[in-house]
């Protein structure tokens, strides 16, 4: 695994929209994978102060630890697999496990052990090449809400946007940029908290 810099072009689209889209790709259900976003943070959200987001995804019975931070171009990410009883240990509150994601993490905070899981957010996802890229299409589920997105990730942040607002304008679709998933999923977190 290690660290790659991630590029990515986000944008919500409508239900409608979203399945005219992926008839227009040709992408059945059976093109569409189940995978679970388990994010952590302190209960002071120290990482999403520091823009960062911690998240294990669970994918297909592999299990992902991921640390994204801000970089000058895009997010820098840092990942490394882990073993089942690594993740559930780690979703236990058990200790960190080592690896490279402990080491970036260490840069950020101090005490690992304030890190808990704050929640999952599960998304049904498809992806195809596109433009030299990657288009990934996105229905997501989190506390009781559901949205539909549309990705592009480029290895270059110019001709990338160029390339996803030449798709946006192809295929009609009102220009809504998304916020990334974690931060949706803090927004609408606290939202609710507000109104108990």
């Amino acid at each position: 695994m290690g660290q790659e810099l991630e590029i990515e072009f986000k944008n919500i689209v409508s239900q409608t929209d979203f399945e005219r889209l992926a008839d227009a790709f040709h992408l059945g259900p059976e093109d569409f994978c189940l995978q679970h976003n388990h994010y952590f943070d302190t209960k002071n959200f120290l990482l999403k102060q520091a823009g960062c987001a911690l998240r294990i995804r669970e994918k297909n019975g592999d299990f992902e630890l991921t640390l994204k931070e801000p970089a000058k171009d895009g997010l820098l990410e840092t990942s490394q697999p882990l073993f089942r009883q690594e993740a559930e240990g780690l979703l236990a509150g058990e200790a960190f496990p080592d690896g490279p994601v402990k080491t970036a993490l260490s840069y950020v905070i101090t005490d690992l052990a304030e890190l808990k899981p704050f929640g999952t957010l599960s998304t049904k996802r498809a992806e195809i090449d596109y433009e030299s890229g990657l288009l990934v299409f996105d229905n997501s589920f989190y506390l009781g809400r559901e949205d539909f997105e549309i990705e592009y990730e480029a290895a270059e942040r110019k001709s990338g946007e160029e390339i996803f607002n030449n798709f946006l304008k192809s295929y009609q679709l009102p220009i809504r940029q998304a916020d990334n998933k974690v931060r949706r999923f803090y927004n609408e977190k606290l939202r609710q908290a507000a109104e108990d």
